[in-house]
Parts: structure tokens; sequence; C-alpha cells
């Protein structure tokens, strides 16, 4: 067992997970089902913790539990700690050319249903020894838990313009329409950027980049909003299904339609010319050392994923709050 050991103070490595992960559960009993621990073991080793560090760390009579003050502080500490004991075991996987062991993913909602069945398979039988733990995230949570260790890699939309954060790209992803019988766009077999109007496309809610994807491809043309109602949903196989209802039309990433029936795919209308699309990357923390897994696992979507897409011509729109950027033929 590690300890650290500060005058006649003594504590270990697990004593520190444990604190992580109650900070990030706000709760005993969760923080122990993720630790692998039962909740009176967990509990009696952070009490222990604290009795030898002479403070409490967590306010427990706060619902949800919260940290103290000083707990904030420890916080900091104890995640400082435990990523540089990670990167020991890291050092050696990578000395050794090992590729093996846990395996933190995010990945945000608008991809994982897609492209989770297009490699899963693959890299857990040609990577046998990884243990992978994949965990479903908004593009600012799955930020977060970069920052705070909490994650080795994500897939996300990029590019996202943050210096501590590496993107290596795996694919460009077109948009496609998805328009109903009795909207005006229905007898055209392609679309344009011009023809799109933000009152009458069905988006996503708040927190799905995708949605930013779509307003900034919509900017240039935005009218009065004069619709009857207004939706945002969380799940694109909603806006499909309302979509077909005559509510509107919506936009979907390219390998949402490839899962469609022979009678949807009637509703599906491509861009003409040049295609707007988005730039899909694996992500991770500049300071990230298991690159041997992290070239792994993008060496197996690369090969996966190119016969499924192979667009050419295609404009990279931002999934940030702004305009597009510049054509790109990939």
């Amino acid at each position: 067992m590690i300890t650290l050991s500060a005058s006649s103070i003594v504590m270990t490595i697990t004593q520190l997970k444990y604190v992580l992960a109650v900070a990030e559960y706000k709760n005993f009993t969760l923080a122990a089902e993720h630790s692998f621990v039962t909740q009176p073991t967990l509990s009696m080793q952070i009490q222990k913790l604290e009795e030898e560090l002479g403070v409490t760390i967590f306010n427990r009579k706060k619902k949800p539990i919260q940290l103290t003050p000083i707990g904030e502080k420890i916080l900091e500490q104890a995640k400082l700690i435990v990523d540089e004991s990670h990167r020991i075991n890291d050092i050696v996987d990578q000395q050794k050319g090992y590729i093996g062991g846990e395996f933190k993913l995010g990945i945000i909602p608008t991809i994982m249903p897609t492209l989770l069945p297009f490699f899963l398979k693959t890299f857990l039988k040609k990577y046998s020894k990884v243990k992978l733990f994949i965990e479903e995230l908004t593009t600012d949570e799955m930020m977060r838990k970069l920052a705070d260790g909490y994650l080795d890699a994500g897939i996300a939309a990029t590019p996202l313009e943050n210096e501590a954060i590496v993107e290596k790209p795996l694919y460009y992803e077109p948009f496609i329409g998805f328009v109903s019988e009795d909207h005006r766009l229905f007898q055209q077999e392609h679309i344009k950027e011009e023809d799109l109007d933000l009152s009458d496309i069905l988006l996503l809610e708040d927190g799905h980049c995708f949605k930013n994807n779509v307003i900034n491809l919509c900017q240039s043309k935005n009218t009065a909003d004069d619709n009857q109602f207004h939706l945002e949903s969380g799940s694109i196989g909603t806006l499909i299904r309302l979509s077909k209802e005559g509510l509107g039309m919506t936009l979907i990433p390219y390998l949402n339609s490839l899962d469609l029936s022979e009678q949807d795919k009637k509703y599906l209308r491509p861009f003409a010319s040049t295609v707007p699309a988005r730039e899909v990357s694996l992500i991770y923390h500049k300071s990230q050392l298991k690159m041997q897994m992290l070239d792994a696992l993008k060496t197996t979507i690369d090969a996966v994923i190119r016969g499924a897409i192979a667009f050419h011509d295609v404009k990279i729109i931002s999934p940030l709050n702004k305009k597009s950027l510049s054509p790109l033929g990939n």
C-alpha cells in the first residue's frame, strides 16, 4: 500500500481516492459503489483520515454532502497526488509498450449511440487486457472531468479551442436534412445552406454541441419567429419522430441516417455541393501519458469508420457559439 507521511500524519492514496469520489458524487453510498467498496469501509477510511489531519473534510449535515472550506483545499491537493501516483504506472506501461489496465472514456450523447457499435467489440477483442469505462457526457462535463483527472480521454465535436486539450480528428461527419412531406423543402432533392431557417428547424436542447453546430450553420438566415410552439429535445430520435408528424424539419448527423428504415429514408435530403459537417475528435489533456492506449483507440476507430464515412469537400461547422470555420477538403 502506498502511504504518504508528514510528521506523524499518515495517509494512503486509497483514502485520497475515496475523498475524490465523495466530492464527485456528493453521496457516500454512490461514492462507495463507484469505488467498488462497501459504504462502511469508505466512510471509515475518510473518518480515519479526518482524525489523522484533525479537520473535517465533509459537512455531512448538508444534503447533498458538501466540502468544508478546508476540505476544498485538501481536495485540490488530493487530485494532484492521486494523478501523479497514476503517472508512475503510466510511465512504466509506456516504456514497456503495454496496452492494458483501466481507461476512462467520455463520449458526447450525439456521437455515442452511432459510433460505439462501430468500434467497441473490435477494440475489446483486440485489446483484451484493457478495462474500458465509458461515460456519456456533454462537452462541458467532459472538459471538467479531463481537467480534474476523472477521464483519460473523450470523443467530442471539435475544435474546442482549449490550450490544455489535445485534439486528434477521427472523422468528419456531414449533416443531412430530415424533411417531412408537408415541409417547404420536401420536393427538393438537395438542400442548401441558404434554404435553412431556424424558425422551422427542430433543435436539440441546450448542452448539446450539435445544437450549436446547427445554429452556427443557420446564422445567416434567422427570420422572425412566428412558430406556434417551441421544442428542444435531448434525443435526435425524438426530433425525427416529430418531424415525421409535420412539426418541422431537423438536421441530423450522417451516421444517424444509416439506421433509419427504408421508409424513413425518403425524408432525407442531403446538402448540395460543399457539405456542412462536424469534426469528431479524440481529445485528451496535454499531460496525459497513456499514449499507447490513445493510439490503439484512434487506430481502431480509424479502421472501422473509414468505410462508413468517405465524404470530400466538407465545411467544418464549429461546435462553439461562433461563426463556422473555413472549408476543408478531407
